[in-house]
């Protein structure tokens, strides 16, 4: 399974672009943008699996580092900032990680 087969090129397109400049990066914009916020929970789970790399069953903070590649291969890392932000946005048991959950409800919120 792929990001496009969930989400339309042409939406990703345009959530990369909106957030090229290092520091722009906006996780809820960048949702509304590529399409995500408003998929059912069961496509953001698989977007969920398909961004956590090594399968562990969370997106750890150096996967969250490249998710934009995820999405574009080419596109930017985020910034340590832009990934501290991300991760303390989602992370609700501070384990320093996304679980399924959290990263579902970030999503739909």
């Amino acid at each position: 399974m792929s990001l496009t087969s969930i989400l339309s090129a042409e939406a990703i397109d345009k959530a990369i672009k909106d957030c090229q400049a290092p520091d722009s990066f906006c996780y809820k914009k960048f949702f509304q943008l590529c399409g995500l916020s408003s998929k059912t929970p069961k496509e953001v789970k698989d977007v969920f699996e398909i961004l956590d790399d090594d399968k562990s069953g969370y997106i750890e903070e150096s996967e969250l580092k490249f998710f934009l590649q995820r999405f574009v291969p080419g596109a930017r890392v985020l910034t340590e900032a832009e990934t501290k932000a991300f991760i303390s946005a989602a992370d609700d048991d501070n384990d320093g990680m996304i679980g399924v959950e959290e990263f579902r409800s970030m999503v739909l919120s």
